[in-house]
């Protein structure tokens, strides 16, 4: 059973990135490099980030990047928010009477302002910042607060999160709200992926506080029977249809769309849904298809999917608004859709309508 957590900080709890990305690309200013694009920073960036640096900017002085990089951090981070479910994650902690920890590699300097801003640090019991490389340091942490390793789990969204987890000989679980993406984390093998920590609180309590992890290097199901899904393709006055691209699915593009509740009927679950995650409003619907999706490798964990399809509408004074589902939208034509990297589902749906055109 968890009764310890310990948290990484940047891309777990708090959404830093733009502001470290603005930092670091004004560090390769500094050394007349090119700035990174996200897509690209996110492909590149590592922990410890010595590595990062010297794969980039080879002989220069820790010291003087270090002073650029915090320089312009602090004039950045005002921009650093809490993640969403992150205060809902660290109450629940509390309620049940967890111990929170804290292990990241930011300044202590950033973490006391970050803290106070987002009214986050109030529930961590003990933090460690600053700290460069967390395999070094987490043996110390589990001796110092004498954790049973058998009860504690790491959340971080880096491999180096799960690869001080195994260090450490505790249990591990990568969220894809942060640094690295779905491949990366996959390769690092931790005990459980969740797409936030409203999933990870509702594993745990599902399970009774118990990580549901690799036996054999097999991960064991958190969920062992089909769950039914509703997801549509959105077309605007203009005839185009509405693509949005996730973490969860591998940052390919899709439809949206989500998990159908207990007692509620398909065509609600599909306006909720929606509704939730693009903000719109739809009419005209139209069923298409059923598909069955078992343990998809593009999806980022073992799941077994009843996908019920479906083609709707929505007005001319339709604005998306996305939630923290998913990270991208587009309004395209059939064709253009058909050239995006799209999931294995989402082409057997654009194919089933292409053919009833």
């Amino acid at each position: 059973m968890i009764r310890n957590i310990i948290f990484d900080w940047s891309g777990t709890l708090v959404d830093d990135l733009p502001a470290v990305l603005e930092a670091t690309n004004y560090v390769f200013a500094q050394c007349g490099l090119k700035p990174l694009t996200l897509a690209e920073f996110r492909a590149e960036f590592c922990l410890p980030f010595t590595k990062f640096y010297d794969r980039y900017i080879p002989g220069r002085p820790m010291a003087e990047l270090e002073g650029w990089f915090h320089g312009r951090f602090k004039q950045v981070q005002d921009n650093v928010v809490a993640l969403p479910h992150a205060q809902d994650f660290l109450e629940f902690c509390r309620q049940h009477k967890i111990r929170t920890f804290l292990l990241s590699t930011v300044h202590t300097d950033h973490w006391v302002v970050q803290a106070k801003a987002t009214d986050l640090g109030k529930f961590i019991d003990v933090p460690y910042s600053n700290i460069w490389d967390k395999r070094e340091k987490i043996h110390d942490i589990l001796r110092e607060n004498q954790l049973d390793p058998q009860e504690t789990l790491f959340i971080g969204d880096m491999q180096h999160d799960v690869e001080t987890a195994k260090h450490g000989g505790i249990f591990s679980c990568a969220v894809l709200t942060g640094y690295n993406r779905l491949e990366q984390l996959r390769a690092a093998e931790p005990d459980l992926i969740c797409e936030h920590l409203r999933e990870l609180r509702e594993i745990l309590e599902r399970n009774h506080f118990n990580i549901v992890h690799r036996v054999h290097g097999v991960e064991v199901a958190v969920i062992s029977h089909p769950i039914a899904t509703v997801g549509a393709l959105i077309f605007n006055p203009k005839n185009e249809m509405l693509m949005v691209r996730t973490h969860k699915w591998s940052d390919m593009w899709g439809i949206p769309g989500g998990k159908i509740k207990f007692g509620e009927t398909s065509l609600d679950a599909l306006r909720r849904e929606i509704k939730e995650e693009t903000d719109l409003e739809i009419d005209g619907i139209e069923f298409v298809l059923v598909q069955d999706c078992i343990h998809s490798k593009e999806f980022y964990r073992e799941a077994h999917f009843v996908l019920l399809n479906y083609l709707c509408r929505t007005g001319d004074d339709a604005q998306v608004k996305l939630n923290e589902e998913a990270q991208e939208f587009r309004w395209v034509s059939l064709e253009q859709a058909m050239q995006l990297d799209l999931n294995t589902p989402t082409k057997i749906l654009l194919e089933a309508v292409k053919q009833r055109s």
